[in-house]
């Protein structure tokens, strides 16, 4: 039999490992859901980043916990996470099961609920279902429930929690270490901009796409037109002007009439060309004439 439960409620499981499917109805102006878990110590945080599992780390490292594809069937979409309960280590007291919205709020996911089914043999009736509503209509995420320890046994208890500050806030809530990036995402998303978390990317993200998915934003579309810009006409060779120096680069030109270096004498021209065949040069260097 399943038990319809109301937010705060719990109910005893009998089972050693449980399927904890989220399902809700996609269609136009619906954000995409994806599920995750975060494993709990007794303090009430993560014992490191590594007891997180969501889309961008869909396994914990001892293979108890894990996130399955996303799947479509006649009444929705669905996201899972199964755990081995009767496998985990004694230091882990809790289990929570969230979700996290994706290009929009729950307000606009009018039929999220999570049920829980027996994941020891083939799928049956489910154990319990909780329909997840939206309390102020802004939330980006949302604790949906959480299995906890009682003694040797777990329950499962009807949460209903919900985050204006995306899964990143969510997280951090809990112990997660989350980059610079992600949490300039995150305030991004709670100032109305591009960037609002679907995830630590925790992610993520810049965008509103699904990682999952690879679901384009909104108004996207356009961003991958070719923008044609009209070829511009090459610039006419100037030729060099007859009195600038000519470029580096470009072979030098011999001058007509070699000019002398400063501080040189003055080169002697041919026999024919002298005033006289006497000429002679005069002393050089300062003459010091003593009176």
């Amino acid at each position: 039999m399943t038990h319809a439960m109301l937010k705060g409620s719990n109910v005893p499981l009998d089972t050693a490992a449980v399927r904890a499917v989220l399902r809700w109805t996609p269609g136009p102006g619906v954000p995409d859901v994806d599920a995750s878990a975060l494993l709990l110590g007794p303090s009430g945080r993560v014992r490191s980043d590594e007891d997180f599992v969501f889309y961008n780390q869909p396994r914990h490292p001892s293979g108890l916990v894990r996130r399955l594809p996303k799947k479509r069937d006649a009444a929705g979409l669905t996201d899972t996470v199964e755990a081995d309960l009767g496998g985990l280590d004694a230091s882990v007291d809790r289990v929570v099961v969230a979700a996290s919205s994706d290009g929009g709020t729950f307000r606009s996911v009018s039929d999220l609920r999570i049920l829980l089914y027996d994941a020891t043999g083939p799928e049956r009736e489910p154990l319990a279902l909780f329909e997840v509503t939206a309390e102020t209509g802004e939330e980006t995420a949302v604790i949906c429930g959480e299995l906890y320890r009682r003694g040797d046994a777990w329950k499962f208890r009807a949460v209903g929690q919900g985050y204006p500050t995306g899964l990143v806030g969510l997280a951090t809530d809990f112990g997660i270490s989350v980059d610079e990036d992600a949490q300039e995402g995150a305030q991004e998303g709670r100032d109305g901009l591009p960037g609002a978390p679907g995830g630590a990317r925790v992610p993520e993200g810049a965008g509103t796409g699904s990682p999952v998915h690879g679901t384009p934003a909104a108004g996207s579309a356009g961003l991958d037109a070719t923008v044609v810009r009209p070829p511009v006409p090459p610039r006419p060779a100037v030729p060099p002007r007859p009195d600038r120096a000519p470029s580096y680069g470009y072979p030098q030109q011999e001058p007509a009439v070699p000019v002398p270096a400063y501080g040189y004498p003055q080169p002697v021209g041919a026999p024919e060309q002298n005033p006289s065949p006497d000429f002679r040069m005069p002393p050089m260097g300062p003459q010091f004439v003593r009176s």
